[in-house]
């Protein structure tokens, strides 16, 4: 009498160790698609986090110093008359100045549509009024963002041997100025002007960072317009 022994092939029963085995990859390549995407939103997350503490600790940190020029960075101004973000900003210049920290002070920004006046000039005409004399002020006029505004101060204060400053803007700024002044070749200390940033400021200028530093600050004031 002889045995039949199953054949092997199709219709040959497997053992569930190899079924196990055989599903293990498909199962190894799902648990990879899933692992992935978490760790990349673990690390984006970690890395805005972290932009926001440096943000927000720029934003209290004044390093005012001996400079050749000091820099105000343009805010609206109403029919020539500064706005109060700017009248902030032009009058810690003005302590700075009178406190002999440079001899020159620049005032920034352009016009934004439908404005009579340029954001440096109601700067200018605010210090002119303060006392400060016509020949320690400078004007960049021409600048609509804050890239374009502190590079052409870059070039012409370059014509006259200056790139040693002192940059002053709202406090929430801090860390951008910084960036931005390394990309256009300016020496800079950041010295914010009075108060404190609110959490939206802070958020903005967290994201305004992050982007910056990925794509570059040029890039990213042309995408802002």
């Amino acid at each position: 009498m002889t045995t039949n022994t199953p054949a092997a092939g199709k219709g040959a029963a497997q053992s569930p160790a190899s079924v196990r085995g055989g599903a293990s990859v498909p199962n190894r390549r799902r648990r990879r698609w899933v692992v992935v995407p978490i760790a990349v939103v673990v690390a984006l997350v970690a890395y805005i986090g972290g932009t926001f503490t440096q943000v927000w600790k720029a934003s209290g940190e004044d390093h005012a110093r001996k400079a050749q020029a000091i820099v105000v960075l343009g805010a609206a101004q109403y029919n020539g008359t500064p706005s109060p973000a700017l009248q902030n900003r032009l009058d810690h210049a003005l302590t700075l100045y009178r406190q002999g920290l440079a001899p020159k002070i620049v005032v920034t920004g352009g016009r934004q549509p439908g404005d009579r006046y340029t954001e440096a000039t109601a700067g200018y005409n605010y210090l002119r009024g303060k006392g400060v004399p016509d020949q320690a002020i400078r004007k960049e006029v021409q600048g609509r963002t804050t890239y374009e505004s502190l590079a052409s101060v870059a070039r012409f204060l370059r014509k006259e041997g200056i790139n040693d400053v002192v940059l002053v803007s709202g406090p929430a700024h801090s860390k951008r100025l910084a960036g931005i002044a390394g990309d256009v070749g300016l020496h800079a200390a950041i010295s914010p002007a009075n108060g404190s940033p609110d959490g939206r400021s802070l958020v903005r200028e967290t994201v305004a960072v992050s982007a910056g530093r990925i794509i570059g600050y040029r890039r990213l004031e042309r995408l802002d317009r």
